[in-house]
């Protein structure tokens, strides 16, 4: 990391949705560390209490982004805390049912697009008005390489990264002329028991052992291995440094070169 990048986010107020743990703690950190102020939320009471333990400059809000009102007072704790904002990280999603699609509940169809699109939707409509204020700013909406492949099985979530991708090209056309840029990071698998979980949930819809949908996930890229979310958080404080100042509308994998998700076994 350069001193320019470094003295480029320092005292910049960062929001990050979904900070308490896993990629969003990680993209905390990894701003905080760079000088940043950075606010987060997370649906975790105690997750937050324990990021706000280790951090003490670090404020916070208990949030579920898909909720209209609570997003809304998640705004007025940052405008309390910060009174402004530079850079907004749409990191909050969930992972969604693995099914086929005829078994696909409604409700997991429902929660899922409510959490990964309307609240990056909600969060992002809050956020716009305070970053044209601060004449200029970036915003990274997390997206995922199931946003350029189709997926079997994960209907929802494809479904919610798709758009993501659609939105993110929208909103760097409209907010351009504002001096604000917008970009997607599409992870690959990531390690940590997020894809644990989805991996586990995989072999039991198709009947494997989780070890072999492991395997399978892990050939499908080039390097043939899971990223890690320090490679997110690195991707994310380039692009919303000024090094990354002419870097708008683009669809960022971390992935190890995905070659294909739906190379799956008979």
């Amino acid at each position: 990391m350069t001193v320019k990048q470094v003295s480029s986010l320092c005292d910049k107020v960062v929001l990050v949705t979904a900070g308490g743990s896993g990629i969003g703690r990680i993209m905390v950190e990894a701003y905080l560390a760079m000088g940043a102020k950075v606010h987060t939320c997370d649906i975790s009471q105690t997750m937050l209490d324990e990021c706000l333990n280790n951090h003490p400059t670090l404020t916070a809000s208990v949030c579920d982004v898909s909720n209209e009102s609570q997003v809304k007072s998640m705004f007025d704790d940052l405008k309390k805390q910060h009174g402004r904002l530079d850079i907004l990280v749409n990191n909050a999603g969930i992972s969604g049912a693995a099914a086929a699609i005829e078994d696909v509940a409604i409700e997991d169809w429902d929660r899922t697009l409510a959490v990964d699109l309307r609240g990056t939707f909600l969060v992002t409509r809050q956020a716009v008005p305070l970053l044209k204020l601060a004449c200029g700013g970036s915003i990274i909406n997390m997206s995922s390489n199931a946003g350029l492949f189709g997926t079997p099985l994960r209907s929802p979530y494809v479904a919610a990264k798709w758009a993501i991708i659609g939105l993110t090209k929208t909103w760097a056309m409209e907010l351009g002329p504002f001096a604000i840029r917008v970009n997607a990071i599409c992870p690959g698998c990531v390690e940590g028991p997020r894809i644990d979980g989805v991996i586990d949930r995989d072999a039991m819809e198709r009947g494997m052992k989780p070890s072999e949908i492991r395997d399978v996930y892990q050939r499908q890229s080039s390097l043939r291995k899971f990223v890690n979310a320090q490679d997110i958080a690195n991707m994310a404080t380039f692009i919303s440094s000024d090094s990354g100042a002419n870097i708008s509308g683009q669809s960022l994998s971390i992935d190890g070169h995905t070659e294909g998700l739906s190379n799956w076994l008979d």
